[in-house]
């Protein structure tokens, strides 16, 4: 007995319609989800290097951050925690005085604004960056 050979032909072709439904899925997921996140920040103006025109004020509370992460109020060390009540002291005498901050380009940035932070919980309404 003869067997008959048929030529079958072989599908090769893989059927991509289910990877383009779920990569379309995907994307409309990542646009959705993408749209609700909220960065939350502050935004800050460095000073320029350039020199300003300097006034003389005559009550300012200056607070200055070392390379080292020390912290200065009126040329006098003070801990982190001890910003706020030395601003207050300072601001008992003259409430509409500003405080001005100046950090080393070294120093971190968490500090900077953690003692932004003190100096304005102490109830500073004027505080500033000042450069070296």
């Amino acid at each position: 007995m003869r067997r008959k050979h048929r030529r079958q032909e072989e599908s090769a072709e893989v059927n991509v319609t289910p990877l383009l439904d779920i990569v379309f899925i995907m994307l409309i997921f990542f646009i959705v989800t993408a749209s609700f996140a909220r960065e939350f920040g502050i935004d800050v103006d460095r000073p320029s290097d350039e020199p300003a025109e300097v006034q003389q004020e005559v009550d300012v509370v200056f607070i200055e951050i070392t390379q080292a992460g020390q912290i200065q109020v009126d040329n006098r060390t003070v801990d982190i925690r001890a910003v706020e009540a030395n601003v207050q002291n300072l601001l008992s005498a003259n409430p509409d005085a500003p405080v001005v901050v100046s950090a080393h380009p070294d120093a971190e940035s968490g500090l900077l604004v953690r003692v932004i932070d003190q100096a304005r919980r102490a109830g500073a309404d004027n505080v500033s960056i000042a450069t070296n």
